[in-house]
């Protein structure tokens, strides 16, 4: 595997760490969104490094953003609103570099799924969609009070995938949320929140969906 490469880019609201992984023979570019900041979520979380090893496998570039206030990254928590444009600024800097037609591939984990779908929305709405999703533990359609993941529309072959025995967010709570959207999810038995001892499953689930 090639070296992670750390670089610091500019973003909506100041400098941005971003984890790179190249390719050596690319065919596409992944790029993978982090648990929430403000309960110990960053790019080096378990999960969101699972999904880069899986992407490098099936060939792609892999890059890993800190949001805003993780890390090196500059700036302040904005409630998945300033995360989103920050995903935007690592997804630009990412065609810049890699670019030539590859299709775009947008994954993440927990908080950092719903900050996904939300650029994927935005991406669609700008005439670029990303060719493919996959949302992990995924914060949608879950409210507690203070912390509101309603999303908009999520393509039908977005890969959902979520722990059976998750009690961050309930999988009543996901299947819930995909039910109105025509979303087929996989759920891993056994599986908590953060995969623990799952890992493999998801380089798994990934893997064979790509061969679909």
């Amino acid at each position: 595997m090639p070296a992670i490469e750390r670089h610091l880019i500019d973003g909506p609201d100041g400098k941005l760490e971003v984890f790179v992984e190249p390719h050596p023979a690319a065919t596409g570019i992944a790029l993978i969104a982090h648990p929430h900041p403000l309960f110990g979520g960053t790019a080096d979380n378990k999960v969101v490094t699972t999904l880069a090893r899986a992407f490098q496998e099936l060939g792609c570039h892999s890059l890993r953003p800190n949001f805003r206030g993780v890390g090196a990254s500059e700036g302040r928590y904005d409630a998945g609103r300033g995360e989103t444009c920050d995903l935007l600024a690592a997804h630009d800097y990412a065609l810049d570099r890699f670019g030539g037609g590859l299709p775009v591939y947008l994954a993440g984990f927990s908080f950092g799924a719903f900050v996904t779908g939300k650029l994927a929305e935005r991406l669609a709405a700008a005439g670029s969609p990303a060719r493919r999703l996959v949302l992990v533990g995924t914060a949608a359609g879950f409210s507690d009070g203070s912390r509101d993941y309603a999303s908009g529309a999520i393509a039908a072959d977005t890969l959902v995938i979520h722990g059976a025995e998750d009690t961050t967010v309930p999988l009543a709570e996901v299947l819930r949320w995909a039910e109105p959207l025509e979303l087929v999810v996989q759920v891993v038995p056994g599986a908590d929140h953060f995969f623990h001892r799952k890992l493999h499953l998801i380089r798994r689930i990934v893997r064979e969906a790509w061969r679909d």
